[in-house]
């Protein structure tokens, strides 16, 4: 029989080694946590994996949308484990910054209005059109170029508010593109980029800045990405696509632009979707962009892990809100060029 004073010892070292398991246990359920900053066109789906990536694995991603241009930035300065952004960085820039680069999924930006009486997908604005309202050259609903664009539709004499970025957006990049694409006039005046010079409008900070303000304002018109329309019920344009054919937002449009993507390893997966042919395309279709630092420290490395865990296991979650996955060919390309790097 054991003494007293030896039962009472050994019972103190199971409890210790029993807390020291359940110490390890919560450590490990609690896991590691990362942050990355950037674009907001991806933010709905972003924050949506990262929610299912905890829940499976403990580990935690912070994803701050903050815009395309300060996505990059911090990402550069080492302030986060990774950067989002809808411009792609070309692959001098790439060498530059020490940043690996690679596409997450593709998404729609839609031309948004609130103007009382039009549904969704009522109002057409030809590319000609739609580059003067922006330019404040139109003023009016009731303007005869808008009028002649939508014979049989009743516009109101309401005076037209521009909606447009006021942060460095990705968003605001591909957008503008498309604009300098269809109009000449644009181009040569006010031409394309992360931020332009406005000529008319308020500005929204990310994409539910520029959702709330056309909520808000009766006139407006503005540019969001698919998943802020659908989440905010906000009313969609037709535009004219490449082929001079009108066409509607919708996911199967964006796929036919998706389609046509020719992603290369060699160039950092820079590849710019506006614009694509085929009549059923629709014109303002953007890939989205994961910036990583080429420096293999244990965030970035987390961030790797977050973004093959999106690729396995994210794909309902991102076509439930409207985005389009990239396909298995690219995905394996991707890993591919991830391991070649350390990853």
């Amino acid at each position: 029989m054991l003494k007293p004073q030896r039962w009472l010892k050994l019972l103190m070292l199971a409890v210790f080694l029993v807390s020291c398991i359940l110490f390890d246990a919560k450590v490990s359920q609690a896991g590691w946590s990362i942050n990355g900053a950037g674009a907001t066109f991806p933010y709905p789906v972003y924050t949506k994996w990262a929610f299912d990536f905890e829940k499976a694995t403990g580990n935690k991603v912070n994803y701050q949308g903050v815009g395309s241009g300060a996505g990059i930035k911090q990402v550069t300065q080492g302030v986060v484990a990774f950067g989002g952004s809808d411009m792609c960085l070309k692959a001098d820039e790439l060498k530059e910054k020490n940043l690996l680069q690679f596409p997450s999924l593709v998404g729609g930006i839609l031309v948004v209005v609130n103007i009382p009486g039009i549904k969704d997908n009522q109002l057409r604005l030809s590319n000609n059109t739609i580059a003067k309202i922006f330019m404040g050259e139109i003023k009016n609903w009731d303007d005869p170029l808008i009028k002649k664009d939508n014979p049989r539709l009743k516009l109101p004499n309401l005076p037209i508010t521009i909606v447009h970025r006021a942060d460095g957006s990705g968003t605001n990049w591909n957008f503008t593109y498309w604009l300098s694409q269809v109009s000449k006039e644009w181009d040569e005046k006010i031409h394309y980029g992360l931020s332009v010079n406005w000529p008319v409008g308020v500005g929204g900070k990310g994409n539910m800045g520029v959702a709330n303000y056309v909520k808000q304002i009766s006139g407006a018109i503005g540019y969001v990405e698919y998943a802020f329309w659908l989440q905010n019920r906000l009313t969609s344009v037709v535009l004219q696509n490449k082929e001079g054919k009108w066409v509607e937002p919708s996911v199967a449009a964006f796929k036919e632009a998706a389609a046509k993507a020719n992603w290369q390893e060699k160039n950092g997966f820079c590849e710019v979707l506006i614009n694509q042919g085929g009549a059923k395309t629709w014109p303002i279709v953007s890939g989205t962009f994961v910036l990583v630092p080429n420096t293999k420290k244990a965030e970035q490395k987390q961030a790797v892990e977050f973004f093959k865990w999106a690729f396995e296991h994210g794909d309902k979650a991102a076509e439930s809100l409207g985005y389009i996955p990239l396909p298995k060919s690219t995905k394996n390309l991707i890993l591919k060029y991830l391991s070649n790097n350390g990853f």
